[in-house]
């Protein structure tokens, strides 16, 4: 099954190359989206909106990934649930605990009094989080920064493993609008496991499931301090 699986992203691939190679205006299309998108969207959103309007703007730019997702030639979204029934919940949990302890200790280093800070003083909201967020963040997050990365713009990658760390760092970048050194540090260190699962692993189940658990985990330990919108704080 992972054969036939590589043998259909393969040709999902060629089409995608065939077609830009046919048609140029398509790549140069390309180009203009995976900018629009993954640069000056992020960009735009952290310098010009007042934090108030920046989740809105996310999601309005989640919604015009999820769009050309849809778009995209030779995409399935049947291909989402390949996966499902094989995913190794060892590694899932393993890096899920890997995530909370390293949460825990920068928690505990830059913003003591924040140390789980919802299980302790906010267990509705922490149970609320944990109920909505891998359907309602984790799992747009992952439409956008990986089927959609990896096979859309799958004609303007470089070779070898180069595509994952400009994924994890267009991933880390889409979280300028906190102006934090530590988000930007987590989430490009999560980009590259994330895009390991969907690209190396063949599995978005994969990918969505690490996502979920360690936002999960981030939260509780009280990393959430450094995402939030309240706690914004420009260097201009």
């Amino acid at each position: 099954m992972a054969l036939y699986d590589q043998h259909i992203q393969q040709a999902r691939r060629a089409f995608c190359r065939q077609r830009a190679e046919e048609f140029p205006a398509w790549r140069t299309l390309l180009r203009a989206e995976f900018l629009l998108l993954y640069v000056l969207l992020p960009a735009g959103i952290a310098i010009l909106l007042p934090p108030s309007s920046m989740f809105l703007a996310l999601f309005a730019s989640m919604l015009l990934g999820l769009y050309l997702l849809w778009r995209t030639p030779g995409f399935s979204w049947a291909h989402l649930w390949d996966g499902w029934r094989g995913l190794p919940w060892g590694l899932i949990a393993g890096f899920g605990l890997f995530t909370l302890i390293g949460s825990a200790l920068i928690v505990h280093w830059t913003a003591p009094a924040a140390l789980f800070l919802l299980p302790r003083h906010s267990p509705d909201l922490w149970l609320t989080i944990l109920i909505f967020y891998p359907l309602l963040s984790a799992l747009p997050q992952e439409l956008v920064f990986r089927p959609l990365f990896f096979r859309r713009y799958a004609t303007l990658m470089p070779p070898g493993r180069a595509p994952l760390v400009l994924n994890a760092a267009v991933f880390s970048f889409a979280h300028l609008m906190y102006w934090s050194w530590i988000v930007a540090g987590m989430t490009f260190i999560g980009g590259l496991v994330f895009a390991w699962g969907y690209e190396e692993r063949r599995s978005f189940p994969l990918a969505f499931a690490l996502h979920a658990v360690a936002g999960l985990a981030l939260f509780t330990a009280g990393l959430g301090v450094y995402f939030y919108s309240g706690n914004v704080d420009r260097p201009f």
